[in-house]
């Protein structure tokens, strides 16, 4: 039996000396630690500064690359000439966190903050102390935490009572910092979106540009959503980014320097590893948030464009019975946004339950471990605690390690926040490009077909030359259409002061497209143009523009009241105006006289727009008058004051019209056929209304010769 016997008496002995040499080395180990606890801490953190800058370096040395990439690309694309590669020019940009980005933000930060003296960067320095006070105040509610724990612990009542009287005095300052630190956000909030969007108004509204993004560039579709939505979340995304990164990265720093105090460096470190490996995880998980919100706003502005085409052309749709088809766009638009809409709320749910695991209960795990070095390991320095200083210390670091978890896991969340920033940043950014490449003269837009022959691409290529002078002179200019049609490969005609010129031909043949140019509204892409200043033309559309305001107003457009009393005009002469054109009860039909603000568009018939638009010209009284069908709904006596009256003002009259009727109140015609070709030359009106006429009768003669056969024919087979 004694043999049976020896044998687990020697495994537990060979066991237990197993676990004395374990208990051994670790009790070695940790010696070791204790003594060299400053060397090994001072290699760690050289380390991680080694490391962050190595990391630095790479991540400038990888945006460069990316950014040369890019120029190569953008390159690549502007070289492209053909209609494939202008659609590869007008492509989205990819949201993402580059160099571009960056770019970007820098430009919109120079127009939020213009200047260190500016209340801009007030707002933002008595933001930034009111975080820092913040952070404080939370350390001194740590401290106060453990010391009321501690009290209760000791069972000691009257301390006990004197810590929450402590509480509720430190509550006052607490509270009124949160307080001045939401209203901080929401002002600057404010304060960002008022400068952008002066800024955007003052590039929008010169230069034509507004009319060059609508017509001449298809690359911004709803410059109103980015103006009056885009700039308002732009502007609260980066008010609430400073704030949520500021305070979590003050916060991070203080309670790190402050638990590296109590539980040692080491430990922060070994957490702040683990917390960066898990938070990189999280990273490379985490879905493009900002082409989410960019696609987003994208969609939103294009569901709200249909809306308005819709009241734009409300009398048209109704006229066609099109209401049906019209909801049927309409709920196609609001659908597809609807499932961009909800792919996001799936994808966020998703991204919201893996960080809110890993952040509060991974990293919280990690913090319990952390704090409960000082109670289990006794490190050196750090004199003996009794049961109330331990609790107190383990509650103090575990309310500060808390705080530092929740400001690790806002930077983290604030990632989130960082790619919907560069959503509303591209967007932005790019409606502030593309007014700058207008104002330039450099336009984008997807062309016809017609823009794909080997000649048109050399026109489209090219740029003319425009000269101001007293007169109009057009030498070998090509007509084209903003879509790329060639209409007329080269005009040249001349016209002086005191000549009229009548324009006709039939739709499409470049009519108008002749006026946008001598407006300025289209680009010239070869010739040379003479033209006065845009001030010495006036243009009148067949349907006019009345603006919103008085009736005085609508005659003295664009001018303000201050501009017409400084030219020396009253309301007298006005009304003059006004009985010209058989307009003066105008001004008895309303109790306010010129001051009457009504919806003229809707008051006003067509007959009576267009003659309120020829008192705006006999107003204004320019060297040169665009009439573009202006008086295609009066009657023949009334169009014949309208063109008396303007020739007695010295206004040199070009009109695009049909009517024969105009012919006798010009000098010169510039006739198109609608091919490519023109004649201008002098007009005879009555040489020409005697060929008319002739014409005319041969052509009734001509239908009538089918009829003439049939007859003959009939009568021959008698």
């Amino acid at each position: 039996m004694a043999p049976t016997q020896s044998k687990p008496v020697r495994a537990g002995s060979s066991a237990a000396l197993r676990d004395r040499t374990i208990r051994g080395i670790i009790s070695q180990l940790t010696s070791m630690y204790l003594q060299n606890r400053t060397r090994i801490s001072r290699a760690i953190y050289i380390t991680l500064f080694v490391a962050l800058i190595n990391r630095v370096r790479h991540a400038i040395a990888e945006q460069k690359a990316a950014s040369a990439r890019e120029a190569a690309k953008r390159r690549e694309k502007i070289g492209t000439t053909s209609t494939e590669g202008a659609e590869a020019v007008l492509k989205k940009k990819k949201v993402e966190l580059n160099r571009e980005f960056f770019r970007s933000l820098l430009r919109l930060l120079r127009i939020v903050v213009p200047g260190w003296r500016s209340k801009e960067t007030r707002l933002l320095i008595s933001h930034s102390f009111f975080l820092v006070v913040r952070t404080l105040i939370s350390l001194k509610v740590a401290a106060m935490d453990g010391a009321i724990v501690k009290a209760l612990v000791k069972g000691n009542g009257r301390e006990f009572l004197m810590r929450i009287v402590w509480w509720m005095l430190i509550a006052v300052p607490a509270t009124f910092t949160n307080s001045m630190l939401s209203y901080h956000q929401a002002e600057l909030s404010l304060r960002y979106r008022t400068r952008l969007t002066q800024y955007i108004h003052d590039k929008y509204l010169s230069q034509l540009t507004f009319y060059g993004i609508s017509a001449l560039d298809d690359r911004i579709k709803n410059p109103d959503q980015l103006i009056a939505v885009d700039v308002a979340k732009f502007s609260n995304s980066l008010a609430e980014l400073y704030s949520n990164l500021a305070k979590p990265l003050l916060d991070m720093t203080i309670y790190t320097i402050s638990l590296s105090k109590s539980v040692g460096g080491e430990g922060v470190v070994f957490m702040s590893l683990l917390v960066q490996l898990s938070a990189n995880v999280m990273r490379a998980l985490t879905p493009p948030f900002g082409k989410y919100v960019a696609d987003e706003a994208r969609l939103e502005g294009e569901f709200r464009f249909q809306h308005s085409r819709l009241i734009d052309h409300s009398e048209e749709v109704a006229l066609y019975a099109g209401h049906e088809a019209e909801k049927d766009t309409l709920d196609k638009g609001y659908f597809t946004l609807i499932k961009h809409v909800n792919y996001i709320l799936r994808r966020r749910f998703y991204h919201g339950f893996m960080e809110d695991f890993v952040i509060k209960y991974f990293w919280g795990a990690l913090g319990l471990i952390l704090c409960s070095f000082p109670v289990f390991v006794k490190l050196p320095g750090q004199v003996a605690m009794n049961m109330g200083d331990r609790t107190e210390s383990f509650v103090t670091n575990r309310r500060m390690l808390l705080s530092a978890s929740d400001a690790f896991g806002r930077i983290m969340f604030s990632y989130r926040e960082i790619m919907e920033l560069a959503g509303y940043t591209s967007r932005v950014s790019s409606l502030l490009e593309v007014m700058d490449d207008v104002q330039a003269g450099h336009f984008e837009k997807k062309l016809v077909s017609s823009s794909g022959t080997e000649t048109n691409e050399a026109v489209l290529r090219g740029r003319g030359k425009v000269v101001e002078s007293q007169d109009i002179k057009f030498i070998d200019v090509p007509i084209i259409s903003p879509n790329g049609d060639v209409l007329v490969p080269a005009l040249s005609f001349s016209l002086k002061q005191g000549d009229h010129l009548l324009v006709v031909g039939p739709n499409g043949c470049g009519k108008s497209s002749l006026f946008r140019i001598l407006g300025g509204l289209w680009p010239v892409y070869g010739g040379t143009v003479h033209k006065p200043p845009f001030s010495d033309i006036f243009y009148i559309p067949q349907r006019p523009y009345l603006s919103r305001g008085s009736l005085r107003q609508q005659i003295i457009y664009p001018d303000g009241l201050r501009t017409m009393r400084a030219k020396g005009v009253s309301d007298a002469d006005l009304l003059s105006m006004l009985r010209t054109l058989g307009l003066e009860h105008l001004v008895d039909t309303y109790p306010e006289g010129w001051d009457a603000e009504a919806e003229w568009r809707d008051v006003l018939s067509g007959g009576l727009q267009q003659r309120v638009a020829m008192a705006r010209l006999f107003y204004h009284r320019p060297r040169y008058a665009i009439l573009d069908e202006c008086t295609s709904s009066v009657t023949l006596d009334t169009e014949k004051v309208m063109y008396d009256t303007a020739k007695s003002l010295g206004i040199s009259l070009m009109t695009v019209s049909h009517r024969r009727s105009l012919w006798k109140y010009h000098t010169h015609i510039l006739q198109f056929d609608g091919q490519g070709h023109y004649v201008f030359t002098r007009l005879d009106a009555e040489r020409r209304l005697k060929l008319e006429d002739e014409k005319e009768d041969l052509e009734v003669l001509l239908r009538q010769v089918p009829e003439i056969e049939r007859r003959i024919q009939e009568l021959s087979a008698v």
